[in-house]
C-alpha cells in the first residue's frame, strides 16, 4: 500500500540489492524499501513479514531475519562463489557485530513496550535482539556505524581470546560486507578502511614424516566397507594433497581410474585436475566395490564417491574423526589434522626435488607465496642435516 506524501512510512515494495539514492545521500532501510535520509526520517517500525532469501539458514538471531545480511551472505554464495562453509562463518561473525552494535545503542532504542525490553530477558538469558527492537532499527544501526565503534567491537574481540588467525577473519569480514554496502550505494564512506589488519606470525606448515603417513595409511581395516573407505579417503589425501572439503565433494564421475586423475572442485569452485598414485586408484576401486557388492546396485556416477552408514555424502567432521581414531591407534599425535597430509604431500614432494611451481598446481594455491613457505620447511630440514653431519658446522 503506498503511503501518503510527507508519511514517515515507506511504501511496501521489494528491496533492491543494488539500492541507490537518487538524492547522493546515504539510503536506509525502511522495513520493506530503502529510504533516503535526506528527504525520510528514520522509521522504527518492527516488520515481521520480509521475504526469506536464502542466506537465512545462516544469518538468524532466534530466528529473526536481517535482509541486508541475508542479502550479503547471498551475494557470497551466488556471486564469489565462496563455499557454504565458509559463508556460514561470516555469518556467525556478522551476528557477533550486530549483537554488539545493539548492545552500545541499548540505552539510545525508543521501542514500543510490546517488542520487549533489553532489561527483561528472562532467566538471565539474552534477548531476541532483531525482534526486540525491530528489523529497521539494527539495519540502520549497522548502516550508520563509525570506526569508533568498529575499533570497539575488535576490543571486544580480542578480551575473548580468539586465535590471531580467527581475529583476522572477523576482520576481513567486517571489510568485505562494508566494502559490498559501499559498492551498493547503501553507505557512502567505508568505515573499514581506516581499520588495518594485524600482521600474524608465520607459522611453519606440520608435516609427518614418510614413515609416519605409512602407519597412518595401514590403520584402516580393508577387509570391512567401512575400513575400505576410510583407507581410500586416506590414500586420496596423501595421494593427490587436497583439502577435507575437497575430498567430500569428490563424486564418482570425477574419477579417471584409465588417466589415473582426479577433478577436484576447490575453493571459488574453480576446477583443476590432479594426478592420482596406483596406490591411491587400488584404494578406491577396492572401496568401489564394497559398495557395489554391499547395495548390489551399480554406482550412480553422479553421486558422492565416500558415503557415511546412511548411503549420504561424508563429512568434514566424520573424516575429522576418523584420522583422529587412527592416529591414536597407531600411536601417533590424534590432534594431528587432515590437513597435516596436505602439508605432509606439499614438503615430501619439495624434499624429492619437485618443481614449486608445480606444486602450487597441485594444491590449487592462487598465490605462488602460499607455496613458498613449504620451502622454508625444507630448507630448516636441510639445515638440521647439515648441522647434524657436517664436521665443521657448529660454531667453536
Amino acid at each position: 500500500m503506498e503511503m501518503s506524501r510527507g508519511s514517515s512510512r515507506c511504501s511496501r515494495v521489494s528491496p533492491p540489492i543494488n539500492a541507490s539514492s537518487s538524492t547522493g545521500s546515504t539510503p536506509r532501510w525502511c522495513g520493506t524499501t530503502w529510504q533516503s535520509a535526506a528527504t525520510k526520517r528514520r522509521n522504527t517500525t518492527v516488520d515481521h513479514e520480509l521475504p526469506l532469501l536464502p542466506g537465512d539458514r545462516y544469518m538468524t538471531t532466534k530466528n529473526t531475519k536481517l535482509p541486508i545480511v541475508n542479502d550479503f551472505l547471498t551475494y557470497l554464495l551466488d556471486e564469489r562463489h565462496f563455499s557454504p562453509y565458509t559463508a556460514k562463518c561470516y555469518g556467525v561473525d556478522l551476528r557477533q557485530f550486530v549483537d554488539y552494535l545493539s548492545d552500545q545503542n541499548a540505552g539510545e532504542i525508543n521501542h514500543d513496550a510490546e517488542a520487549g525490553s533489553w532489561n527483561a530477558a528472562s532467566n538471565g538469558q539474552r534477548p531476541d535482539i532483531v525482534g526486540s527492537i525491530g528489523t529497521t532499527t539494527v539495519t540502520n544501526m549497522i548502516i550508520d556505524v563509525n570506526v569508533g565503534r568498529i575499533r570497539g567491537f575488535l576490543a571486544h574481540l580480542s578480551e575473548s581470546n580468539f586465535s590471531p588467525a580467527t581475529m583476522a577473519r572477523k576482520i576481513a569480514t567486517l571489510r568485505s560486507f562494508h566494502k559490498w554496502l559501499q559498492t551498493r550505494g547503501i553507505i557512502e564512506s567505508n568505515p573499514m578502511a581506516l581499520i588495518r589488519t594485524p600482521k600474524q606470525a608465520k607459522r611453519l606448515p606440520k608435516a609427518i614424516s614418510v614413515e609416519d603417513v605409512e602407519k597412518l595409511l595401514s590403520a584402516p581395516d580393508t577387509n570391512t566397507q567401512l575400513g575400505a573407505r576410510d583407507r581410500a579417503m586416506l590414500e586420496t589425501l596423501y595421494s593427490t594433497g587436497i583439502r577435507v572439503s575437497e575430498l567430500v565433494g569428490i563424486n564418482i564421475g570425477d574419477i579417471d581410474e584409465a588417466g589415473q586423475a582426479l577433478v577436484v572442485r576447490g575453493k571459488g569452485r574453480k576446477e583443476r585436475i590432479v594426478p592420482l598414485g596406483s596406490h591411491a586408484i587400488a584404494a578406491i576401486s577396492h572401496c568401489m566395490s564394497m559398495r557395489r557388492t554391499a547395495t548390489g546396485n551399480p554406482l550412480d556416477p553422479a553421486g558422492p564417491l565416500f558415503v557415511n552408514k546412511q548411503g549420504t555424502r561424508i563429512s568434514t567432521r566424520s573424516i575429522r574423526r576418523k584420522v583422529s581414531k587412527y592416529l591414536e591407534e597407531v600411536g601417533l599425535d590424534p590432534s594431528i589434522s587432515p590437513h597435516t597430509l596436505r602439508h605432509s604431500f606439499a614438503t615430501h614432494l619439495l624434499d624429492n626435488g619437485a618443481d614449486l611451481r608445480a606444486v602450487q598446481e597441485l594444491l590449487g594455491h592462487q598465490s605462488l607465496s602460499t607455496t613458498q613457505v613449504y620451502t622454508h620447511l625444507t630448507t630448516q630440514r636441510m639445515r638440521d642435516a647439515y648441522d647434524h653431519a657436517h664436521p665443521r658446522a657448529e660454531a667453536g
